[in-house]
């Protein structure tokens, strides 16, 4: 199975679709609509009607693959090709009128990831890459940033709001990045803080406690882009591991050492 162009385009439209109906519920959604499914944790009807819809267009897509989803609509997993799929990346932002929020869904081969898509309905900004591809926006290629110090460069992250274990050592490398880089930006969508690190808004971005569903379509675009994405110790379980660092990769090298030595 190589046809994974077609299978990303179609992806990608249906992801437009999806978005539309995320934009018309977005001033609808009040306080009885919103379920609490664990501490800060959060979901809608739109949050489910919209993986609903998610899925039932990527069955048709690519009727082998099975599903990982964020809010369990399907129990459906395949040995091989699996379909990883956040409907909405950003549900505290969208509650609260804010943005940026996304959809994010990643096709899975095996432990490779082959299909990446994020679209953003808000700015109407589709970002993707499938297997041997570039990384584009809008149809236009995109690549990382040059920045080639952290003195440089803008970082992104997100706090963590489940898992305060590792708190301390996490506000040490806050702390450092408040001091040595231009700042760090705090967005409310990991899958948006991957896609602007691949077309070099962001410079960089880490973050801990995520899910598969937050970073497996991200990671893969940022590397498709020309970014190194990896777990804090430098390895490449990031996508189940719960940790991950996304660079240029002139940054990361940098980085990594400032992770390795508060982590």
């Amino acid at each position: 199975m190589g046809n994974f162009d077609e299978i990303c385009l179609n992806v990608v439209e249906l992801t437009r679709q999806v978005g539309e109906f995320l934009l018309e519920e977005k001033d609808k959604v009040s306080a009885k609509d919103i379920e609490v499914k664990g501490e800060h944790d959060y979901v809608t009807y739109v949050d489910k009607t919209a993986e609903k819809y998610l899925v039932e267009g990527l069955s048709k897509i690519f009727p082998p693959a099975g599903f990982i989803t964020e809010e369990g609509t399907i129990d459906k997993k395949s040995d091989t090709f699996n379909w990883i799929v956040d409907p909405l990346d950003g549900t505290t932002n969208f509650i609260h009128g804010l943005s940026p929020f996304c959809i994010s869904i990643a096709l899975k081969r095996d432990d490779e990831i082959v299909v990446g898509v994020i679209y953003e309905p808000n700015l109407d900004e589709v970002f993707y890459a499938y297997e041997h591809s570039p990384a584009f926006l809008n149809d236009q290629p995109i690549d990382v940033s040059n920045a080639s110090t952290l003195n440089d460069a803008l970082l992104a992250t997100g706090f963590p709001y489940y898992d305060y274990s590792r708190l301390d050592d996490y506000m040490n490398v806050f702390t450092y990045c408040l001091k040595n880089t231009r700042g760090v930006r705090r967005l409310g969508s990991a899958a948006i803080d991957l896609a602007y690190v691949a077309c070099g808004r962001m410079d960089g971005f880490f973050e801990y406690g995520l899910r598969p569903w937050d970073v497996a379509a991200g990671s893969f675009i940022v590397e498709r882009a020309g970014g190194k994405v990896s777990d804090f110790s430098g390895g490449d379980n990031y996508i189940f591991g719960k940790e991950i660092l996304a660079f240029n990769k002139k940054l990361h090298p940098d980085f990594l050492e400032v992770m390795k030595e508060n982590f």
